[in-house]
């Protein structure tokens, strides 16, 4: 942009954008290189032209110069950030909270294995039959945006500790399973049989499933042993985990079942609302309830308890978030 001023009203009308542009800055000395920047002559003007009076005197003329006035830039300002930067940062939380309630919603169905269960082997161990006790609970510490069931066992051969989760991009269920010896081994599966309801022999309804797992550890040379898990929820207090093994291209073989039996009272009913005491995390039935900032709460085992007492706040915003049922 171009603007034609007068020699005689220039000072002013720079002093003017030193002022407004430089505020408390415009010290001593700033305004020279203040006025270099906002106005430059443009090349080729003279900046005055000189004529003689009627005594033949030299007097100097003002006139018309053109300034040419540079925008100032804001690119350099120090503290600005790019743009969408904020916008990034929220779509980035809104997708981990979408993957944590996606996760806990297709472990919800398996929540009948939440509690404490006693074990017994088919295939005898030094003559006896192993016997284990091992618990089902929520893991929502571990790795936050992978919540998980996971189960540990006192003596189980098979599954000393596991960790059952939902892979969002893969849509299949994971188990990471480490048996008593200290092998860890990564299996893939889904439902062979879904979760449904039957009438039990007590005339109540009882959830049953088949969930089925393979193994598939990359490292595992084709000619090794491959182990198969299958999870046979037979009802509320019973299910049935079978094992099986292959070598090379053969099927698997059934290798040993372990009968499992809930101890003492169930945690999971078949219905779908239990009022006031659903759990705050995974919406099932509350066996605990926990007090914050004087309101109760209901949690479901001692996985989402940890959970709740780490982060309070961030359960309840997630609970008020979800779609009303």
């Amino acid at each position: 942009m171009r603007i034609r001023l007068k020699n005689a009203t220039f000072a002013a009308f720079a002093g003017a954008l030193i002022s407004a542009g430089c505020g408390e800055d415009g010290a001593a000395g700033g305004n020279a290189a203040a006025t270099s920047e906002v106005v430059t002559p443009v090349s080729g003007q003279s900046p005055s032209t000189e004529t003689k009076d009627s005594d033949g005197m030299v007097k100097a003329e003002p006139t018309e110069e053109t300034f040419e006035l540079k925008p100032l830039s804001l690119s350099g300002l120090s503290g600005s950030k790019g743009a969408g930067g904020d916008d990034a940062s929220a779509s980035g939380k809104s997708d981990t909270e979408k993957q944590i309630q996606a996760i806990i919603t297709h472990l919800q169905p398996l929540q009948i294995l939440l509690g404490q269960w006693r074990g017994t082997t088919r295939r005898e161990y030094e003559n006896f039959k192993a016997v284990d006790n091992h618990e089902w609970v929520w893991d929502l510490r571990t790795d936050a945006k992978n919540p998980a069931l996971t189960i540990s066992s006192d003596k189980s051969p098979y599954l000393k500790q596991g960790r059952l989760s939902w892979n969002v991009d893969d849509q299949k269920f994971t188990l990471t399973a480490t048996d008593t010896a200290g092998t860890k081994r990564e299996f893939v599966g889904d439902f062979t049989d879904p979760v449904h309801e039957i009438v039990g022999s007590d005339d109540k309804l009882h959830k049953v499933f088949r969930l089925e797992f393979n193994q598939v550890d990359k490292s595992v040379q084709a000619s090794s042993e491959m182990w198969q898990l299958s999870f046979e929820q037979q009802e509320n207090n019973r299910y049935l985990l079978e094992v099986a093994k292959r070598r090379g291209n053969a099927g698997f073989a059934r290798y040993d079942t372990v009968s499992t039996q809930r101890e003492g009272t169930s945690f999971a009913l078949s219905d779908t609302d239990y009022a006031e005491k659903t759990c705050i995390i995974s919406e099932g039935l509350g066996t605990t309830e926990i007090v914050f900032k004087g309101r109760s709460y209901w949690v479901c085992c001692s996985g989402c308890k940890a959970a709740f007492d780490e982060d309070p706040e961030t359960w309840i915003a997630r609970a008020a978030a979800r779609p009303k049922k």
